[in-house]
């Protein structure tokens, strides 16, 4: 054949070659969006701090106990639970993430695993960033403090606020005792501000009752709007007036958001408060870390049966707060075939 033919012949391979790299890249692109767009779910959804290697460990290694050893009735520690817990959060929420672990390669889940981390930190960033602005418009909407909290200053947040003070301040302790406040922010060892006290912020109308600690906890109007702003939106954070008896309004979402919703919530929002300007496990003598641990063990370790209602009760008054009022269930077929939809199907 001539030079001319060969050349041409040369030239259409290389075209297609140079094709399929174009195909190649696009792919890789769109698996590196999708995971990155999915990975978002898992700071919100399932965990806020632990890492997604220490999940799937810890799934391993019970399937290692079951399949390949004779220790099936091996105990496990808490910590242990906890990530075993996290794992069937994940599963359920990326359901198709436990296969696909099945099928790629050490490399390959390295890599997947990477991006879904980016789109997990990028979503808290995200909204530790629009907290940081909300709830101080929120809190200077509420209590009309002066001077007012800055929204893009956190340094004037923290005890050093006496309204941010106040909110952050364990429930234990009145922060409007001069003692208390003085303590708090002088650091002393009688009032050490750790994980192990929950602050009056968690509490409905920020008020706690000492003899029960239990009573309005975790219903604070401050709560309520963080959630709606993190899980439905910003703009439907302008009220918390929602209330009824739609306790089974998506059910499937008051089951997805039941524990680590509100452990992330909660943290976020005491991180909105407070005084340090970016986002870290240990500020001061709090671990939040732990502080995130101690709101997943209320919902999900409980001493028996009337704790247990009291719990589900909580969540059915959180599912009323976010989603409103739902009577679906009265839509019996005798009321439905009587309205114009049914009517008018039966005129024609």
């Amino acid at each position: 054949t001539s030079t001319k033919a060969r050349a041409k012949r040369r030239i259409a391979a290389l075209e297609e070659e140079l094709e399929t790299l174009r195909q190649d890249r696009g792919t890789k692109q769109r698996k590196t969006t999708y995971y990155v767009a999915q990975g978002r779910a898992i700071r919100r959804m399932v965990v806020l701090y632990t890492g997604l290697e220490d999940l799937i460990n810890e799934n391993d290694r019970r399937y290692e106990i079951i399949h390949l050893t004779d220790e099936s009735n091996s105990t496990s520690t808490l910590e242990q639970d906890n990530l075993q817990s996290g794992y069937l959060e994940l599963a359920r929420t990326l359901p198709w993430l436990h296969p696909k672990l099945g099928q790629l390669d050490h490399e390959e889940s390295e890599d997947m695993l990477k991006k879904l981390k980016k789109g997990a930190d990028a979503a808290r960033g995200d909204d530790t960033s629009t907290l940081k602005d909300l709830v101080a418009g929120w809190v200077n909407q509420e209590f009309r403090p002066s001077p007012l909290i800055r929204t893009d200053d956190k340094h004037s947040r923290g005890f050093v606020s006496d309204v941010c003070g106040k909110l952050l301040c364990p429930a234990e302790w009145d922060w409007d005792q001069p003692r208390v406040k003085a303590g708090i922010r002088d650091r002393t060892s009688e009032y050490i501000v750790s994980e192990n006290s929950w602050p009056l912020f968690m509490y409905e109308n920020y008020r706690v009752n000492t003899d029960n600690l239990e009573e309005g906890f975790l219903k604070s109007k401050l709560l309520v709007l963080a959630f709606k702003a993190i899980f439905t939106s910003p703009s439907s954070a302008k009220e918390t007036d929602g209330d009824g008896d739609g306790a089974d309004i998506l059910e499937n979402t008051r089951r997805a958001r039941q524990k680590s919703d509100q452990a992330k919530v909660k943290t976020c929002v005491r991180f909105a408060l407070s005084g340090v300007s970016s986002w870290r496990t240990v500020d001061g003598d709090f671990d939040y870390e732990r502080f995130w641990t101690n709101i997943v063990t209320f919902f999900e370790v409980v001493p028996g049966p009337v704790t247990r209602r009291r719990v589900n009760k909580l969540l059915e008054w959180w599912t009323r707060k976010i989603f409103g009022t739902n009577h679906r269930q009265d839509l019996t077929p005798e009321v439905v075939s009587q309205m114009s939809v049914n009517a008018l199907a039966e005129q024609r």
